[in-house]
């Protein structure tokens, strides 16, 4: 039976208040745009909800924060757009814990760099039409919104850029897909997000391929920002002064030798010296 006393020493050391404490610390962590306070409060919420994660990150609360830490620095939100999954590890006897970036999220990070304008991602039907070669810019997809559209039996996604340009686009068969489930580490949970929400599973995978070829980091936006202050600078820095030679010294590149010169001299003062118009033409 738990005594009061231990009921609240555990209170005071579980992981609501080891994630209370260490908002310092996340706050540090998270980009400019999140609110520390925020992401606290929506950090204990998601455990409260969570009774699995919560046994166990009372369980390991060092390899929970581990996972929340990651949650912290890409900015995305605990139990949204990032979950955090618990499994038993039997071979060390406690557990680890897996984080899933939602394909919301992913999406997130890639318009947060600044570099695109939109992200398409559909799952193609069975029951759709879909056609893409290499020769095409974007797929032709026309999904029949309201029929009986069919297996899942391909995925794709792609990225408008801010110049208008289309990125790489990503398509992925049924096959594919299964190859990328099969190495996950939840798949086989009764919880998992592949037993949950497949589909957006699907579309997760191909929008995490996908940011192997649009910039996905805050670091871009940064790079960009800091390369367009550089330019401006350069555009209004003043011109640089250029001091002019004495008039008794050669410019650059202009070799004077004494010796030459003086020989000079002598031929132009003697008697048999002519100039080039001074040539008879025998008249």
């Amino acid at each position: 039976m738990t005594t009061v006393s231990q009921a609240v020493e555990k209170k005071n050391t579980g992981p609501m208040a080891i994630v209370s404490e260490s908002s310092g610390w996340l706050g540090g962590l998270l980009p400019s745009h999140v609110d520390a306070g925020s992401f606290v409060s929506l950090a204990k919420a998601h455990l409260r909800k969570d009774a699995k994660l919560m046994q166990a990150a009372t369980a390991d609360p060092s390899g929970y924060m581990m996972a929340l830490t990651e949650c912290a620095r890409l900015g995305l939100v605990p139990g949204d757009t990032f979950h955090i999954v618990p499994f038993k590890n039997s071979r060390k006897g406690g557990y680890d814990f897996t984080g899933i970036t939602d394909y919301t999220g992913e999406i997130e990070l890639i318009y947060r760099a600044g570099a695109v304008s939109s992200v398409k991602a559909e799952i193609v039907y069975s029951g759709d039409t879909f056609q893409f070669t290499p020769d095409m810019d974007r797929p032709h997809h026309a999904p029949d919104w309201f029929g009986q559209r069919g297996d899942m039996i391909g995925v794709y996604a792609y990225a408008v850029m801010k110049d208008g340009s289309t990125s790489r686009v990503v398509v992925m068969s049924r096959d594919e897909v299964m190859r990328v489930k099969a190495v996950s580490k939840t798949a086989s949970f009764s919880d998992s997000p592949w037993k949950l929400w497949e589909d957006r599973m699907w579309l997760k995978t191909a929008i995490h391929q996908l940011t192997k070829w649009v910039p996905t980091s805050a670091e871009y936006r940064r790079e960009q920002l800091r390369a367009a202050v550089e330019a401006d600078n350069l555009r209004h820095a003043e011109p640089p002064t250029v001091m002019a030679a004495p008039a008794d010294e050669p410019v650059d590149a202009e070799i004077v030798d004494p010796d030459a010169q003086a020989a000079e001299q002598a031929a132009a003062e003697s008697p048999m010296h002519y100039e080039p118009d001074e040539i008879s033409d025998g008249s």
